[in-house]
């Protein structure tokens, strides 16, 4: 590990596959408790392409996301990094997983040798560097910085980030720069100050995604600085001054090998939690010690799902996607508990820790089914975080990140997380109050449409209000009519039953959009005729982020009743079929969200990730079987371009996880999982009951995908689904796997 350190060894000039090979291979040779898991885990995957995921160092859920940043803005570095770049200008202290959309990068450090290399705005104090000379596993990040010489290594606490530079015998430097700003980023004011002669601290506030974002923080430098400049410039808004930038240069003189560690813990309530924060995770100067407690608690997070298998990229491929689903939601919570609430205030969070960065459009589906099993507990608190933004903003959380809401995506899908949590029978949280702030989130009239979706049954799209101007009429209409679902099942189990009646007749309203003639889901004006000249193929503004044909199948929590619409299980079937034989044509200009195309399924974008599970429904379980095994084994990869859309938070890595078990969560709330192909030849699920759930597969391959019988302990089982009794029960699966449908 520690050869990193030195910019000559063999290990610093490796690319990255070779060493996370060597990685496996040394792995493979250890017992399971002896396994470091982290080495299986490739960082880079999704930092091409369409992923925009990020390298840096984190800890499970952590509060910070320390990594580079390239230095330029675009979509394809939204996560402030792209792995095609060649260029570092800064070291930042929060990122985003795969959300394709920029914001953060707070608290920006560069190291540099005097004098300095400094381009035109936006890129300024930058340095080169190469893919050569950089590596990267769970909770550690390493580059050479070519124009200094300088040797850079990454790790990161919940709530600290700790950087340790080796310089060469220079005039060096670090700069830290508040002024910076990407994307859809904006600097509202900033601030430093000197504490003593090796620590300093401030803030950093901004606009962007996040409103009114405040990022506290407090640096301790490992050795002292021997001068300090700061550069202040003035920012105005709509011509009047409203704060100022700043960025800041600390000057060392350095020796051949020295290093020197910045060791910054944030806040989002003050400079004075920061330093709580610091003293509590980082108190010492030690990079090796702070690098070993993150890699144990990645190492006890990843070995929660045990694998076996002999193919070296299908191992790296899942923990990579286990590393990335726990990436977020992520610790807002001060050590004290302290944090800042979307009303503007310093809130107290006794006896749980408070989580932000909640994807809900995408996570509902496949992250949050998956923390019920592998983070009971933070489960509990996550449904207690959501549960708090709706008490101090009144609503539950859409897409909410930093005390902001940012009213991003569609649907209530707070609600789903809540009553999959609920319904089993996870955490203490009070039931009574969850359920009346789902029904008080769905109930309000003057949001996005909830007012006439409850009057005539679905939202018109030539609807226009304030929160409407993305349209998306028949997409809220299918969303909003699942999270309806959720909520009735929920008051079911409570004893409520005219709330339960009440939310099940209001499930049914995806009936309202469905156009027999047509055969799809259509949107619809508010006197009730469909909108003319519709092609299912076309993106619209009426649809969220997709087509006709992938939000046809957003119908979750009845499949049997959408089976029934389109006239029985023989046209569902044939309906199915052209879902994914029915391919775009070359002169078919698709959406930077339609990638990871089969036909019309578009696996880069989540509406589509239950459709492949659909054939189980209409007694066709072998192209369940077909598509997924096509999927797993072509749409991710072991490379920086392994992902064939965003990351999304988690949930484009919760599907593959949750597939290559073997099951999926078609509907995330109602307890079964419909079983696709399981990937390896065995699968343990570690369970905080003390159980396993074993899924077992001793004859899968590339070739050998398709299930011919079951057993769950020993017994014929003849049911396309498990339960989640079964899964917590410790039940051992037993797959017979062959290379032709069964018949």
């Amino acid at each position: 590990m520690y050869l990193y350190n030195n910019p000559n060894s063999l290990l610093m000039k490796t690319p990255t596959y070779l060493l996370l090979t060597l990685g496996c291979l040394l792995a493979a040779c250890t017992t399971s408790k002896d396994i470091d898991y982290t080495a299986y885990v490739n960082p880079f995957i999704g930092t091409d392409f369409t992923g925009n995921t990020y390298p840096g160092a984190q800890a499970p859920f952590g509060m910070v996301q320390l990594s580079p940043d390239n230095g330029l803005p675009g979509w394809d570095r939204i996560s402030g990094y792209f792995y095609p770049d060649s260029t570092i200008a800064g070291f930042s202290h929060t990122h985003l997983s795969g959300t394709g959309a920029g914001d953060l990068y707070d608290i920006s450090f560069m190291p540099v040798t005097l004098p300095y290399q400094e381009a035109e705005a936006p890129l300024g104090i930058h340095s080169k560097f190469s893919h050569d000379d950089e590596t990267a596993y769970a909770g550690y990040y390493q580059v050479f910085l070519k124009d200094y010489q300088i040797n850079v290594e990454l790790t990161a606490t919940e709530r600290c980030g700790i950087q340790r530079y080796t310089f060469p015998k220079a005039n060096s430097a670090i700069f830290l720069n508040l002024k910076k700003a990407m994307n859809w980023d904006f600097t509202n004011d900033s601030y430093i100050e000197v504490v003593d002669s090796v620590t300093i601290q401030g803030y950093r506030f901004s606009d962007g995604w996040a409103r009114n974002q405040r990022i506290y923080f407090h640096t301790r430098f490992s050795r002292p600085f021997e001068k300090m400049e700061m550069d202040t410039t003035a920012i105005h808004k709509d011509g009047k001054r409203i704060g100022t930038a700043v960025v800041a240069r600390f000057d060392f003189q350095t020796e051949e090998g020295d290093q020197i560690l910045v060791n910054t813990a944030i806040s989002g309530v003050s400079m004075e939690g920061a330093a709580k924060n610091l003293q509590a995770e980082v108190p010492e100067n030690d990079f090796d010690r702070y690098l070993a407690h993150t890699k144990d608690n990645w190492n006890r997070q990843l070995s929660k799902i045990e694998i076996q298998t002999d193919q070296l990229d299908d191992k790296v491929n899942f923990y990579t996607a286990l590393y990335h689903s726990m990436l977020a939601p992520t610790i807002y919570s001060d050590v004290d508990g302290s944090y800042y609430g979307p009303d503007q205030k310093v809130h107290q969070a006794e006896g749980w820790v408070n989580y932000s960065t909640f994807s809900l459009w995408d996570t509902y589906r496949a992250s949050h089914p998956l923390f019920t099993y592998t983070e009971p507990e933070r489960v509990n608190n996550m449904v207690k975080s959501l549960l708090a933004f709706y008490e101090q903003n009144g609503r539950l959380p859409v897409w909410n990140f930093y005390g902001s809401e940012t009213d991003m995506m569609i649907g209530y899908h707070a609600v789903p997380v809540i009553v999959d949590a609920y319904l089993k029978g996870i955490g203490d949280f009070d039931a009574e109050k969850a359920l009346d702030a789902c029904i008080a989130t769905a109930n309000i009239d003057k949001y996005r449409g909830i007012g006439i979706y409850k009057e005539i049954g679905y939202i018109p799209y030539n609807l226009t209000d304030e929160y409407n101007n993305e349209n998306w009429s028949l997409s809220k209409t299918l969303e909003y009519a699942f999270d309806d679902y959720c909520i009735a099942e929920m008051a079911t189990k409570l004893g409520k039953k005219e709330i339960a009646d009440t939310f099940y007749r209001r499930s049914q309203n995806y009936k309202n959009v469905y156009n027999p003639n047509s055969s799809f889901m259509q949107p619809r004006d508010e006197k009730g005729a469909f909108i003319k000249d519709f092609r299912a193929e076309d993106y619209t503004p009426h649809i969220c982020e997709s087509n006709g044909w992938q939000y046809f199948w957003s119908v979750q929590h009845d499949i049997d009743g959408l089976i029934g619409l389109v006239g029985g299980k023989k046209r569902f079937a044939e309906k199915l079929d052209s879902m994914f034989t029915y391919h775009p044509s070359a002169e078919d200009e698709l959406p930077i969200f339609s990638t990871g195309m089969i036909g019309q399924y578009a696996h880069g974008n989540e509406p589509s990730h239950h459709v492949i599970y659909l054939f189980n429904a209409v007694g066709q379980p072998y192209r369940t079987q077909e598509y997924v095994a096509k999927v797993m084994h072509e749409l991710y990869r072991n490379s920086p371009a392994g992902l064939c859309g965003n990351e999304d938070c988690g949930q484009m890595s919760a599907w593959y996880v949750f597939s290559a078990m073997g099951f999926y969560p078609v509907n995330p709330v109602c307890g079964k999982y419909e079983i696709g192909t399981p990937l390896f030849p065995e699968t343990k699920l570690h369970l905080a009951n003390g159980k396993t759930f074993t899924v077992l597969a001793p004859k899968v391959s590339k070739k050998n995908i398709y299930i011919h019988s079951v057993k769950v302990n020993g017994v014929a089982y003849d049911k396309t689904y498990f339960t989640h009794e079964q899964i917590m029960s410790g039940a051992t699966v037993e797959f017979e796997m062959s290379n032709t449908p069964k018949s």
